[in-house]
């Protein structure tokens, strides 16, 4: 089975039957599993990367499916947690490899948990802060990550690799070289309070996510086998203009992260968070406290409140008043609301928690 399933890439020289079977004792973590992450779970999967973990806080709704492409309109008509159904597809496509689907929103007080054990961390999340925390986890870990966005037409992939010579779990050559920058070296922190355009403003072309994707998967395994072929440098893409650009990146000798050892992100103390998601008209509600809630409690609770849909990972709750999904570690996400002050006040009146 191992040999038949693998022939066509072992036989690639770059590769062969050493480098398959470090791709089948990697463990590589996907945060966010949308457009980008969907196609790098796909690629991940059938290429042998022996433990996968995909983690995402979102459903799947009917606007996703032209872009990600693990799943059905079933799952948006129910829907199922992207990391759950992402994973259910992918069991029918490879049972030899292992499948951890999380579903939670990665922050300072779960990343080091989320991330144990990790050799590689992909990056296809829509927000900067998530970013930052990435980057600063990496770099204090000294574990390679990859960058990766698209938007229209343009898609770009950065590869972030750290010395990492007191790990021995993760690759440790001329591919992971101290010297190369961090995000912090050339993203200012308040990138992520700068209003930016989304899918749903630009647009998105399923084309562009998955080109970007498939070269951020490349990067991956080539990181994974020490490449010397790894690339450095931002790579920029538009594939409407036909424009590919590989842009050299200097190291900041003053970033906070990488050089003086200021992990911002990290350190940020607990409360209940306030998010706007990307390109939708809903608010997402995360308690102080992330800790599991028995979502058949919750919807006895609220049955005389509204009509509830439940499973065991997630509540939808709907009445003329409000509409919004629990899931299983307290997160709510309000749906139809644009004021921060009207969605605390939904989540405090219907589920209560800090």
């Amino acid at each position: 089975m191992f040999l038949n399933r693998y022939a066509r890439q072992i036989a690639f020289s770059g590769i062969g039957a050493e480098g398959q079977n470090k791709l089948l004792t990697s463990t590589v973590a996907i945060i966010g599993v949308g457009a980008l992450g969907t196609v790098l779970a796909n690629i991940l999967c059938r290429a042998g990367i022996g433990r996968l973990r995909l983690i995402d806080r979102d459903y799947v709704e009917f606007t996703n499916l032209q872009r990600q492409i693990l799943f059905t309109e079933e799952d948006a008509i129910k829907r199922r947690p992207k990391a759950v159904a992402a994973c259910e597809f992918l069991k029918k496509v490879n049972s030899e490899i292992v499948l951890e689907p999380v579903v939670s929103e990665l922050n300072s007080g779960n990343i080091t948990q989320i991330l144990d054990g990790v050799d590689l961390v992909l990056d296809a999340v829509d927000n900067w802060e998530t970013r930052f925390l990435i980057n600063e986890w990496s770099v204090k870990n000294k574990i390679a990550w990859i960058y990766s966005a698209a938007l229209g037409s343009q898609g770009m992939t950065m590869n972030f690799c750290y010395n990492n010579s007191d790990n021995s779990n993760t690759p440790n050559n001329s591919a992971v070289n101290s010297n190369r920058p961090c995000l912090r070296c050339f993203i200012p922190a308040d990138q992520s309070q700068t209003q930016q355009q989304t899918c749903a403003t630009a647009g998105i072309l399923a084309m562009s996510t998955g080109t970007a994707a498939s070269i951020q998967a490349t990067e991956a395994v080539k990181i994974i086998l020490n490449s010397p072929a790894t690339r450095e440098g931002l790579l920029t893409i538009d594939l409407w203009t036909n424009r590919f650009k590989n842009i050299k990146i200097d190291r900041d000798m003053d970033c906070p992260v990488c050089v003086c050892g200021n992990y911002e992100y990290l350190s940020r103390s607990g409360g209940m968070r306030v998010q706007k998601l990307c390109g939708r008209n809903s608010i997402q509600i995360t308690p102080e406290l992330q800790t599991p809630i028995d979502l058949e409690s919750f919807a006895k609770t609220l049955a005389n409140a509204g009509k509830i849909e439940a499973n065991r990972y997630i509540l939808n709750f709907t009445n003329d008043e409000c509409q919004f999904v629990l899931f299983q570690d307290g997160r709510a996400i309000i749906e139809n609301v644009q004021d921060e002050t009207h969605a605390k006040s939904i989540y405090n009146e219907f589920i209560g928690l800090r």
